[in-house]
C-alpha cells in the first residue's frame, strides 16, 4: 500500500462522520469535474475544427461592425501607445475557433482578497495558458481606499480584474496571425461600414467623453494637437480605442488626459461671469455721477 493510501486511511480512523461525509462530496465533486474535462476532450477529438472554416468564422464575425467598435484598445505606457485586442474580439475569437475551454475562476477568499485563476485549454492540442492573481477587496476613489463587503461587488471587482488576464490566456492559445487577420478586418469594417457623416459621429464621441469622464473637446485637442474639425477616421478610430480602454479598465482618464490640460483651459462662462462682476463695480463707483445720454434723432 502506498503512503498516500495509509495517510488516507489513518485520517478517516477515529475522524467524525461529518468530515467522511464531507470527504465524500469533495471526491465526488472531482470525479464530476474529471468525467466533465473527458467528455470535452473526447468530443474535441471526435470532431475536430476545420482550420480554414474557423478562420472564415472569426472574419465574418470581425465583419459586425458592433463588435469592430470594441475590438481593440490603447493605453500609454513608456511615451508611446500600446495598442491591441480587446477582451471583446479575444472572446469572440475563442467562440468561433472552437473547443476551447476559458474562463475566470475564484479559488478562495481570505483577509480581504480573493485568489483567482484566469486560463485558457485548447483541448486538441493540449496546450493550456493559466494565471493565478490575487485581487484586494478595495477600490480607489477620491478619498483612498474603500474596502468592499458586498458579496456581489467583490465578485465585479475579480471579473473586471480577471478579464485582462483572461484576454491574455485567450490570445496565448489562439495562433497570432489570426488575431492579427481579426484586427484588420475590424479596421477595415469601421472605415467601410461607419453610419452616418464624420462630423456627427465625432460630435456623439466627445459627447460620450465628457458625460461619462468628464473630459472636454478641449482636452480631447490638446491631447491631438488640432481641432475636432480636422479628426480624420483614423482619429476617430483613436478615440474608440481610448474609450475601449477606459471601458475595460486598461487605463485611466489621467492617462490620456493630464489633470493640467483641464485647469489650463479657460471657461466661457467663467469669463462672462467676471466680465459682469467688473460692469456691476464700474455702475456702483459711478452712481453718484450723472452720465449724459445722447438724444437719438429720428431724421
Amino acid at each position: 500500500m502506498s503512503n498516500l493510501a495509509e495517510q488516507f486511511n489513518n485520517t478517516q480512523i477515529g475522524q467524525p462522520s461529518f468530515q467522511n461525509q464531507g470527504g465524500a462530496l469533495a471526491q465526488a465533486s472531482a470525479s464530476r469535474e474529471m468525467e466533465e474535462v473527458k467528455g470535452q476532450i473526447f468530443m474535441a477529438k471526435q470532431f475536430p475544427r476545420n482550420v480554414f472554416q474557423a478562420e472564415q468564422r472569426v472574419l465574418d464575425t470581425c465583419k459586425r461592425p458592433a463588435l469592430a467598435q470594441t475590438a481593440m484598445y490603447s493605453y500609454p505606457k513608456g511615451g508611446t501607445k500600446v495598442t491591441g485586442p480587446s477582451i471583446r474580439l479575444a472572446e469572440a475569437i475563442a467562440q468561433n475557433w472552437g473547443n476551447l475551454s476559458y474562463g475566470i475562476q475564484e479559488l478562495e477568499q481570505r483577509n480581504g482578497e480573493s485568489v483567482a485563476k484566469a486560463f485558457c485549454w485548447d483541448l486538441e492540442t493540449n496546450v493550456r495558458q493559466e494565471k493565478v492573481f490575487t485581487v484586494k477587496h478595495a477600490i480607489g476613489t477620491k478619498k483612498g481606499l474603500k474596502q468592499l463587503t458586498d458579496p456581489r461587488d467583490i465578485y465585479e471587482k475579480v471579473a473586471n480584474d480577471g478579464a485582462r488576464r483572461l484576454r491574455s490566456c485567450i490570445l496565448g492559445v489562439i495562433p497570432g496571425d489570426i488575431v492579427d487577420k481579426a484586427v484588420v478586418q475590424c479596421t477595415e469594417t469601421l472605415a467601410g461600414n461607419s453610419k452616418g457623416p464624420l462630423k456627427d459621429r465625432i460630435a456623439s464621441m466627445l459627447k460620450g467623453f465628457k458625460d461619462h469622464y468628464r473630459v472636454t473637446q478641449e482636452m480631447v485637442e490638446t491631447k491631438f494637437g488640432y481641432n475636432a474639425d480636422s479628426f480624420s477616421e483614423y482619429d476617430y478610430v483613436e478615440l474608440l480605442n481610448i474609450a475601449n480602454s477606459l471601458k475595460d479598465g486598461m487605463s485611466k482618464v489621467e492617462d490620456w488626459f493630464p489633470k493640467e490640460d483641464a485647469k489650463n483651459q479657460s471657461s466661457g462662462l467663467g469669463e462672462a461671469f467676471k466680465g459682469e462682476q467688473k460692469t456691476e463695480v464700474k455702475q456702483d463707483a459711478t452712481n453718484d455721477i450723472p452720465i449724459e445720454q445722447p438724444e437719438l434723432s429720428l431724421e
